[in-house]
């Protein structure tokens, strides 16, 4: 034990030793604190020129289904030709949007119709981003120093979540909504200079054997980069390989599972437990979105600190039983310190199984479908967010108790079916 904490913080700082690392890391954190800044941005510049919600709405959906509908096709080029590629064009043609937009909005030409087109258009790149993101850093790093490196991103991952609209917002406040779109392009264009400097490995030939994930465990064969005729064809593909394959299989269960419980009860949840039984009010919702962010923070940074490979198949059941748990109190809590505590270990929770749960997909998987299995995930991610919001909203009307109790069944019936598969509880 002591041999394993002492060498716990050179384990976790060891991939920042590399500098390609360096600069995925720094580009990763400027994209995802631009994408907080297009949020503040696209919102305030809305309502400065509308003044209606209704629009806002409208602008923000113009964002949202672009990407959802083209993760896979991103997660499918990534596959086929280099993620690196992929990030350095999505970030320079974002830089480039976010600057027209800006240049526009100081000028006074630009129109609703305007602000919805480029919104679309940022859905549209940044859907080539996001699987590339996950995917390129098995090139970058080797299959020993993986669960440090998603332990590293993933902290800036979250940190850049909670700064990015709280900057964009300053931003805004001191000066005016289009020149949060200037200093948005400037992240953008950053990043993009920051990934071109990485150096990949080349791709390897997969191999077949124990740890390889050359083949599912129902025998299904990986596909080749390219092998399919189409697009279409590449991404049939790459979504049966995912569903043929039941670790894979589970993990998106699971995935989905867990953002489920993001959309609807840490969000609707938070707001109607803060505001009814722990009687606090928006500074209570505050403090409750700070306890998920920072124990998911503080989680995902002791995960890259022990290392190792464990039972990935028993964390997953383990998480998913234990948000069941947090979900179950947060029903019956009436003490603001409380239900605070109960969310930093659940925060926490979500982040440690995170980062093995993602380093167990890029050890295993081929790189010539890792992409594609990414992007079926994100694209899970994406399709659940609204079913939550709307299911829990309505749970939410027979009260709070009842909607955490039925999240809480949910968990708890995922976690079961974990527990139920062999193979998933050899997984490590």
């Amino acid at each position: 034990m002591a041999t394993t904490l002492t060498g716990a913080g050179p384990r976790l700082w060891a991939p920042a030793r590399q500098r390609s690392f360096r600069l995925l890391w720094l580009g990763q954190s400027l994209s995802l604190l631009g994408d907080g800044f297009s949020y503040i941005a696209f919102s305030w510049m809305t309502l400065t020129l509308t003044g209606s919600t209704l629009a806002l709405g409208y602008v923000l959906t113009f964002q949202a289904v672009p990407r959802a509908l083209l993760t896979l096709v991103g997660g499918s080029l990534g596959d086929t030709w280099s993620p690196r590629a992929l990030m350095v064009c999505s970030s320079w043609a974002r830089a480039v949007l976010m600057a027209a937009v800006g240049l526009g909005g100081l000028t006074g030409t630009l129109q609703l119709w305007m602000l919805c087109a480029a919104a679309a258009a940022f859905g549209a790149v940044d859907a080539f981003f996001q699987p590339a993101r996950v995917s390129i850093l098995p090139s970058v790093v080797d299959k020993e120093t993986l669960t440090s490196a998603n332990a590293l991103l993933g902290a800036g991952a979250r940190v850049s979540a909670v700064l990015g609209p709280a900057t964009g917002g300053l931003v805004v406040a001191l000066s005016q909504a289009p020149v949060a779109f200037l200093v948005d392009a400037v992240c953008f264009a950053l990043c993009g200079l920051c990934v071109a400097r990485i150096r990949t490995a080349p791709r390897e030939k997969e191999e077949a054997g124990p740890d390889a994930g050359a083949t599912s465990d129902s025998g299904a064969p990986a596909p080749e980069p390219g092998a399919g005729e189409t697009l279409a064809a590449r991404i049939r593909a790459g979504v049966r390989y995912a569903w043929r394959d039941p670790r894979i299989r589970t993990m998106l269960v699971v995935d989905t599972a867990v953002n489920f419980c993001y959309a609807g009860p840490f969000t609707i949840g938070f707001a109607t437990l803060a505001r009814t039984s722990l009687e606090g009010g928006s500074a209570t919702l505050g403090v409750l979105n700070g306890a998920l962010a920072g124990g998911a923070i503080l989680g995902t940074l002791a995960g890259g600190a022990v290392g190792g490979r464990p039972r990935v198949g028993l964390l997953i059941a383990g998480l998913a039983g234990w948000l069941a748990a947090g979900m179950a109190l947060l029903g019956i809590l009436d003490h603001p310190a409380a239900a605070v505590a109960t969310v930093l270990v659940m925060g926490f929770a979500i982040g440690f199984q995170g980062v093995f749960g993602l380093s167990w997909i890029q050890r295993n998987i081929p790189q010539s479908v890792l992409g594609r299995v990414i992007s079926v995930d994100m694209v899970l991610g994406y399709a659940v967010a609204p079913v939550s919001l709307i299911a829990c909203g309505a749970l939410a009307q027979a009260g709070t108790g009842v909607m955490f109790a039925g999240v809480a069944l949910v968990l708890a019936l995922t976690a079961l079916g974990v527990l139920a598969s062999g193979a998933v509880r050899a997984m490590r």
